[in-house]
Parts: structure tokens; sequence; C-alpha cells
């Protein structure tokens, strides 16, 4: 992700002496993602990644933290945080809160084996029935649900061109026909990309980045998924990889009739919220350094691709069970 806030090595090693780390050796920024400030950081006693919220809202980080350590403690490969001497996992630094995490080894794949989507697509099952026992916090709702999409939209107005402005007000109308109250729901990733995922080789040795963790429809965020990791260049969904990735969900925990419903249209629901999002971005820049916008296009052309691709997403369970 982008390194928006710059910290120096003597602020650092202060921050680390409340830790149970031993000393600094070494740390350096990470470049991958948009949302937070991260560091790679070497201790004497270990390697670790180190987290400065910058828009996460603050009340909120005691749950995205001990959700992260409750699957961690549940056979879910998720870095657990470590908790500082004042038994919180959460901290402050350079006036930021911040947090530290156990660092996984292993690398993002930008285009995964059918192997790999058999493997996140079980691995995502696996964390929607672990969370299902979660309860510190109580719910916690989707920040970005249906209502954000409305408030991005109105803010966007008059930043978009005709085409885009068509698009995004016929998506609208179309997902407020739609109110899934039945689904089955728990605890969400919710932004589960390929950048959010660890591998070595086929095995999957990482699910990171649980900053927008909540409470919302696990059909939803089998959708986000499915999007990022089974979209070829242009949109269009690749069945085969998408087969795969959810017949291994279902493996561990298979769709309902109405589940299977519904799925044309929250694909459509889980590229218009990030469409929506990456357009924010690009239009309401924050200050930075080292900052990257990721491309607006990508979704939009998921959503017109699922679009047209709807008679045969239901076909899709032919493949997967």
């Amino acid at each position: 992700m982008s390194v928006f806030t710059r910290i120096e090595e003597a602020e650092l090693a202060a921050f680390l002496a409340g830790y149970p780390v031993g000393t600094l050796r070494s740390f350096a920024g990470i470049q991958s993602g948009i949302e937070n400030t991260n560091y790679f950081v070497s201790t004497t006693e270990g390697e670790y990644v180190l987290t400065l919220f910058e828009r996460v809202d603050p009340a909120d980080l005691p749950f995205f933290l001990n959700l992260t350590a409750f699957l961690a403690e549940h056979a879910i490969p998720c870095a657990h945080p470590v908790r500082g001497a004042d038994g919180e996992y959460v901290g402050v630094l350079h006036g930021k809160k911040a947090a530290l995490v156990m660092r996984l080894y292993g690398r993002s794949v930008m285009t995964p084996s059918m192997a790999q989507c058999a493997a996140i697509g079980e691995a995502l099952a696996r964390l929607h029935a672990a969370g299902a026992a979660f309860t510190f916090g109580g719910e916690r709702p989707n920040p970005r649900g249906p209502r954000w999409w409305r408030a991005a939209a109105e803010r966007l107005a008059g930043h978009l061109d005709a085409e885009d402005a068509d698009i995004l007000a016929e998506e609208l109308r179309f997902q407020a026909l739609y109110r899934f109250a039945d689904l089955p729901r728990g605890i969400i990733h919710a932004d589960l990309f390929r950048d959010n995922a660890l591998f070595d080789g086929d095995r999957l040795t990482g699910v990171i980045d649980f900053y927008y963790a909540c409470t919302d429809t696990w059909l939803y965020d089998l959708a986000i998924t499915v999007n990022d990791w089974a979209s070829e260049d242009d949109g269009r969904l690749d069945f085969r990889r998408a087969e795969a990735l959810v017949a291994a969900y279902q493996g561990v925990r298979p769709l309902t009739g109405i589940e299977r419903g519904a799925w044309p249209v929250l694909l459509r629901a889980a590229a218009l919220r990030f469409w929506l999002s990456r357009l924010t971005d690009l239009h309401f820049p924050r200050a930075g350094e080292l900052t990257h916008t990721k491309d607006p296009l990508v979704f939009r052309r998921i959503l017109t691709a699922r679009r047209r691709e709807t008679p045969r997403l239901r076909g899709l369970w032919r493949g997967a069970g």
C-alpha cells in the first residue's frame, strides 16, 4: 500500500519498547494497498508488520484486532496481533493508532492457478464458519453497504462523464430492487483480493488486512472474492477459476437455494461497491507520500461484464456442486 506517514527510527524503537518483541533491527515501508501505512519491522525476537491507521475509526480497531486474533487461534492463517505491556493490541505511534502483528511468509499471486483459487475458496468458507463463534463487540454493520453506495454516488455527481453516470444510476436502481435479509450472514472479510492472500506455491500461508471486516451476507463476501480472483482483464468472468473457487467453498459450506438465486445480483453489488470506492479515491485523493490510486476502470469493466453475463451465472452451479 501507499506509505502515508513517515516514521523515524528512534520513535519506532521507543514504540517497540512497549512490546515483548526485543529491540529494533530494521524497518521498511510496504507499497501495497491504499488504506493504511504499513512497515515491515525486524527485531531481535522476530519479524512483524506495523500498521498505522490512516482512516480507520479508532473505535473499530479492537473489533478488527480481536477478530484477527480469534481467527488465528481457530486455524485460519491470519497474522496474530501482539499485545503491548498494557495488555492491549492497539498502541499509538506518531500521533496515530497503531498495531503490531506477526509477519506471515509467502507472496501474493496476481495470476492464480486453479489450485490457488480452490485454496482461497476453502479458506473463505472456513473463515465464515469460524467467525460464527466470534462475539467480541457484537455485530458490526457493513460501512460500505447500500447506504454508503448512495452517499458516494451523490458525492461523485458532477465528476463522472455521461456514460459512467448512466451506468451508476441504473445499477443503483437495480440494486434497490433487492433486499436479501434472509441470506445466511455473519463475519465477512469484505476485501479478500489477491493482494490480501499469501501463498507458498499452491499452499495458502496467510489471509491479511481485515480492516473492512464486518457483519454481512456470506454470499456477498464470496462474490467480492470471485470478482477479483476470477476476472479476465476485460472484466469477463473466468468460469473455470470461478468454479474451482466456489466448489471448494461449497465443500465446507454448501450454499442454499436462495443464495444460488441471489448470486448474479451480489456479483454486481460487489463490483459496484469497489467501482464506487475507487472512483471516490480517484476524484477525492488524500495527501501522502509514495501514494497510488487503484484504477476504477477495473471494476467498471467487471460490473458491465456481470450485467451481460447474468443468464450464464446460474450455470456456475453445475460445475460447483
